[in-house]
C-alpha cells in the first residue's frame, strides 16, 4: 500500500534544531502525517521520511516569472468575460479592462491571471476565436505586467504568449487540449496544472471520490510526471488542487485541511478560493462580492500550510491582511 506524507507545518519559535524547511521557505516541520488509502492517518517524525520524499518537501522552489516562491505572491484575477460568476461583464472595452488590471497591480498584485472563458459551474464552452478576441487586446494593453493566461486551449495560449503573457494556467490540468502541454514544454513556459473533475457544465453534478485528497494528489502527480518526462523543468510547474471544480463543500474542506500534502510534488502551490460558493454558504454571504472576508480567511489558512500563490479578486484587502498576518506571525513588520 502506498504511503503519502503530509508535512505538519509550523512557524513558531524557537525552531527546533532538527526541523526541516518547507519548500525552502520560512516554514518548517518536524513531523508528518502518513496517509494511506485504507483511511489511516499516522503521525510520524520527519526522520522517517524516505529520502526522495524529504528532498521534494524541502527543496527550494525556483522563481516563477521572476517572482520568488519563498514568500506568498498575489495573483490578481482579471476576467474579461460577460458571464464569470463574480466579476463578469465589468468592462466595456479592452482599454477599460487593462485599466482595471493596472489598478489591481497598484493595489498590490504581483501578477495577473487573465481569462476570456468562464469556467464557473454550468458554463458552456465558447469558440477559440471569441476567447482570443477577448483576451489578446487586453494583454497587449498591459505591456510590462507579469501575465498568466487562464485557458484550456492551445490557440488561445499561443495568441496570449505572443501578445505578452508568459505563463499558462489551465483549469483542465492539460487534459482538454492535448496539444497545450507540448506547446508549454517546447517553449519552456511556466504552467499551472489544476485538478478538475468533469467539464464546467457537469462538474458539480454529485462529484464522487474514493479519497479526495489522495485522488487529487495522484492526478497532479501524473500530470507533473508527464511534463517532466517530456522535458519541462520542475521549476516551471505549479500545481492547484482546483477548489470548487468538481468538488462538494466537504471535498473542498478536506483539500484545504490537507493542502500541505501537495508539497510532496516538489512544485509551488497555487490556491484559488476567492469568492467561491462554499465561502458564501459557510460565511452566510450569498452575493459573491460580499465574500472578501471569508476568502481572505481561507487564503491565509493556505499560506499557513505553505501555499505560494494566492489567486484573488480582492487584491488590496488580501495584501493588507497578509501584511498584518505575517507581522503578527513574525513579531515584526513584514514586506508581504
Amino acid at each position: 500500500m502506498r504511503d503519502y506524507f503530509r508535512p505538519l507545518v509550523r512557524t513558531d519559535a524557537p525552531r527546533p534544531s532538527d526541523a526541516l524547511p518547507l519548500a525552502g521557505g520560512p516554514r518548517w516541520f518536524t513531523h508528518v502525517a502518513r496517509h494511506r488509502r485504507d483511511g489511516s492517518v499516522t503521525r510520524l517524525p520527519a526522520s522517517a521520511l524516505p529520502d526522495p520524499v524529504r528532498d521534494r518537501l524541502t527543496a527550494p522552489r525556483g522563481t516563477v516569472m521572476g517572482l520568488r516562491m519563498d514568500r506568498p505572491q498575489i495573483m490578481g484575477i482579471l476576467n474579461v468575460t460577460p458571464d464569470s460568476f463574480s466579476d463578469g461583464g465589468r468592462d466595456r472595452s479592452a482599454p477599460e479592462a487593462a485599466l482595471r488590471g493596472r489598478r489591481l497591480m497598484q493595489d498590490g498584485a504581483d501578477l495577473l491571471d487573465i481569462g476570456g472563458e468562464s469556467t464557473r459551474p454550468g458554463a458552456t464552452e465558447i469558440s477559440t476565436g471569441e476567447e482570443v478576441a477577448r483576451t489578446e487586446p487586453v494583454i497587449r494593453a498591459l505591456a510590462g505586467v507579469p501575465i498568466s493566461i487562464d485557458t484550456r486551449k492551445l490557440a488561445v495560449a499561443r495568441a496570449a504568449i505572443r501578445a505578452g503573457a508568459s505563463m499558462v494556467n489551465d483549469v483542465s490540468g492539460l487534459t482538454f487540449d492535448p496539444d497545450l502541454a507540448r506547446y508549454c514544454i517546447d517553449n519552456a513556459l511556466p504552467v499551472c496544472v489544476m485538478h478538475s473533475k468533469g467539464d464546467p457544465q457537469t462538474m458539480q453534478d454529485a462529484p464522487e471520490y474514493e479519497n479526495v485528497l489522495l485522488d487529487v494528489y495522484d492526478f497532479l502527480e501524473t500530470q507533473v510526471e508527464m511534463l517532466l518526462a517530456n522535458g519541462l523543468d520542475r521549476a516551471k510547474i505549479i500545481v492547484d488542487p482546483g477548489i470548487g471544480f468538481g468538488k462538494s463543500q466537504a471535498h473542498n474542506l478536506a483539500l484545504l485541511n490537507g493542502l500541505s500534502l501537495l508539497h510532496g510534488l516538489g512544485c509551488p502551490i497555487l490556491l484559488g478560493v476567492s469568492r467561491k460558493g462554499f465561502i458564501g454558504r459557510i460565511g452566510n454571504a450569498p452575493e459573491p462580492t460580499q465574500r472578501a472576508p471569508g476568502s481572505i480567511a481561507v487564503a491565509l489558512a493556505g499560506v499557513a500550510q505553505g501555499a505560494q500563490i494566492l489567486r484573488v479578486h480582492d487584491v488590496a484587502q488580501t495584501r493588507q491582511a497578509l501584511a498584518l498576518w505575517q507581522a503578527v506571525e513574525t513579531g515584526a513588520p513584514h514586506d508581504a
